[in-house]
């Protein structure tokens, strides 16, 4: 709930508004990439423009800025630098096939953003508004920094709320700022021979039932960092997170993470961590990949949500039962997985030197494409209306 004024000559509580948007435009904006030179500034070369919105528990929030790219006002006792009040959102807008420009259901990273939010005690707003700030910001880069003749292609964006009260002590922040800025990322293609990943050590864990593994939170990644550089000095891509003494499959690095497997039964099943305990994030690329293999693979494929441990994993590949593995999400798309080391034991699926996977997972990808790039009419692609 909002907070509202409770006294003659009390301030109104404001809520985030995307209709009293002010912009300014850049007038020195940045000479766009090419494609080719593209691969060295991935991640920290960004848009011309962002957008800002400040709040303030006293009054709520200001009207919402779209202004040139450029640093944040933010000092040294912020409280986003002490506590960790920081939570983020990462989106991608697809350049179609028939030259518009869309987003996979904008609606959800909206829910789930203020779900981070209220989680680490920031401000909330309505979702919808969240939505139109990130129309406005793609409606003026869009065209510019994704043209129509780069169909097939993307462009990243990073929603993110951060706690500026300017106090030292642990406490809810009462002023935060929400910004929006946008860049490019690597291409969707996987790695030669898939992704390799090695189990998460003993000692460490992700996250834990009561704690906040499904907000996507900063303060989830960090403590991940170095799990995940040792396992890349041995050779590995990523860490598969185990969790609680029956080790539990959770999560692929960042990533949803999904096994296809045929049951003892003979069911070929397509199977994924559930989200009813909190371990792991909804990924809006987890929920289409279970809503289009629902839709298009149910004659040939059981859609399973549950919780199930490395060891049937294992047994599964000691039984000739596991077919195919891949790992979910905004920034790796639909990745194939050709491996997984647990205990010295190599689990290896086929995958192509060219980073195809297997029938489902190549499947599930063809269709996710077909969504995104418009070649396939579906209510999960959201067209956004471009300024000429």
């Amino acid at each position: 709930m909002s907070p509202a004024a409770t006294s003659a000559g009390s301030q109104a509580y404001n809520e985030l508004d995307a209709s009293k948007l002010v912009i300014t435009k850049n007038t020195k904006p940045s000479p766009v990439p090419a494609i080719e030179d593209r691969k060295d500034i991935y991640g920290s070369k960004c848009t011309d423009h962002m957008i800002t919105a400040t709040w303030r528990s006293s009054t709520g929030w200001e009207a919402p800025e779209l202004k040139p790219y450029g640093p944040l006002p933010l000092m040294p006792t912020s409280s986003v630098l002490h506590y960790a009040t920081e939570c983020f959102e990462g989106i991608k807008a697809y350049r179609g096939y028939d030259g518009k420009l869309r987003l996979l259901r904008p609606s959800k990273n909206a829910e789930r953003m203020l779900m981070s939010c209220l989680r680490v005690s920031l401000p909330g707003f309505p979702p919808a508004e969240f939505e139109k700030l990130i129309y406005a910001l793609l409606a003026i880069d869009g065209p510019r920094w994704l043209p129509a003749s780069e169909s097939g292609s993307f462009i990243y964006l990073r929603p993110t709320m951060i706690g500026t009260q300017q106090q030292l002590g642990v406490q809810t922040p009462n002023e935060a700022m929400l910004f929006i800025i946008a860049t490019y990322l690597p291409p969707m293609d996987a790695p030669a021979g898939g992704i390799k990943l090695l189990t998460s050590p003993t000692d460490m864990v992700r996250a834990w039932v009561g704690g906040f593994g499904y907000a996507k939170l900063g303060a989830n990644y960090g403590p991940t960092l170095r799990a995940t550089s040792e396992a890349k000095a041995r050779g590995f891509n990523q860490i598969l997170w185990l969790y609680g003494p029956e080790q539990f499959c959770t999560e692929a690095g960042a990533s949803n993470f999904f096994v296809v497997w045929r049951t003892r039964e003979g069911k070929t099943q397509l199977v994924t961590a559930p989200l009813d305990d909190k371990l792991i994030l909804a990924g809006v690329t987890r929920s289409a990949v279970l809503g289009l293999a629902r839709e298009r693979m149910a004659d040939d494929l059981e859609v399973v949500e549950r919780k199930y441990s490395i060891s049937e994993v294992m047994e599964a590949h000691v039984e000739g039962r596991l077919l195919e593995m891949f790992a979910s999400g905004t920034a790796y798309f639909i990745c194939p997985i050709s491996s997984i080391t647990h205990d010295e034991y190599n689990a290896v699926v086929p995958v192509g030197d060219d980073g195809k996977g297997g029938p489902v997972t190549e499947g599930v990808k063809s269709l996710l494409r077909g969504v995104v790039f418009g070649t396939e009419d579906h209510p999960y692609a959201v067209v956004v209306a471009e300024q000429e």
